[in-house]
């Protein structure tokens, strides 16, 4: 009879591998980093979580102007919950994003591509697009209220052909947040252009050129090859102008007042108006909570579509 012998197992490597002991000087790499990054993070700490915690406590009290605070628990969520208004000023404010984003991405997008593509005075447009970025909203809102009113240079025009005016700030709700995001878009563009250009010029030529070799159009190398490889870019600019339209508010506050009719009347309006002309400091905590909630969920959706596009 023959006996088989088995081999006993060995254990596995990492068991018997001793954990290794930093050496003096990567301690002290360690130590530095932590150095370094600790302003930082205190910085964030103190004006970013800080807020928003103090938020976070506020909207669960009837919070006095003059400091005195009585504790509500969920009082002031509840009454959002049945508020008409609230639920007026989210529609009017996820309309608005659904006009804005796509808007600000295309013209971002082909300016982008457009100066990718200029070898000549490339910093002088560059500085030209990204002028309006860098001008006071107040000042942009005052001149854009001026162009769309009755006697601004488009309605001149208009009358001039013997066609209607147009209120594009004083009719529908459609077109009243439309006429608004232009101005956004025209405002806020430059940023967005600057990093999907960072991203263009971050690509490799090559792979391009070969689609190119390969008998695709100018279309089929954007939509196959360029943009594929700037998901990542986009993603994040999708991100910052979500957040960013969310928050919207100098643009109706200078051009509409909310209006007509709370036709813009967004989230931050009824977070302002709550906070600064009723003073109602706990109600106005517990929407800019609702706010960040809304925000953060659409951001994570907006993550998983993306991965999911990726696999």
């Amino acid at each position: 009879m023959t006996v088989l012998a088995t081999k006993p197992s060995r254990p596995h490597a990492t068991q018997d591998r001793p954990r290794r002991r930093r050496t003096p000087l990567e301690r002290r790499e360690a130590f530095a980093g932590v150095v370094f990054v600790l302003p930082v993070l205190i910085i964030f700490l103190m004006f970013r979580f800080l807020p928003i915690a103090g938020a976070g406590g506020m909207s669960l009290t009837e919070y006095a102007i003059n400091g005195e605070a009585t504790f509500l628990g969920a009082e002031n969520y509840q009454r959002l919950l049945n508020d008409d208004v609230f639920w007026h000023s989210l529609g009017v404010t996820v309309l608005y994003v659904a006009v804005f984003v796509p808007m600000i991405l295309v013209v971002a997008m082909v300016a982008a591509l457009l100066l990718e593509s200029i070898v000549k005075l490339n910093g002088l447009f560059r500085s030209l697009l990204f002028l309006p970025y860098v001008t006071s909203f107040v000042m942009a809102g005052i001149i854009w209220t001026w162009i769309y009113s009755s006697d601004g240079p488009i309605n001149s025009v208009l009358s001039a052909i013997d066609l209607p005016a147009i209120g594009f700030i004083t009719g529908d709700q459609i077109l009243v947040l439309a006429s608004l995001a232009l101005v956004s878009v025209w405002k806020g563009f430059g940023y967005a252009m600057l990093i999907l250009l960072a991203g263009l010029k971050a690509q490799s030529g090559d792979i391009r050129e070969a689609a190119r070799i390969d008998g695709a159009n100018g279309w089929q190398t954007f939509w196959l090859v360029t943009l594929p490889m700037l998901k990542p870019v986009v993603f994040f600019v999708l991100v910052i102008e979500t957040i960013f339209s969310f928050k919207v508010f100098d643009t109706m506050y200078v051009m509409t007042g909310g209006g007509p009719s709370r036709a813009s009347y967004t989230l931050i309006y009824m977070l302002y108006d709550q906070g600064f002309r009723f003073f109602d400091f706990g109600y106005a905590a517990a929407i800019g909570m609702a706010l960040f909630v809304v925000v953060l969920a659409l951001s994570l959706v907006q993550r998983r579509i993306f991965e999911r596009k990726e696999a």
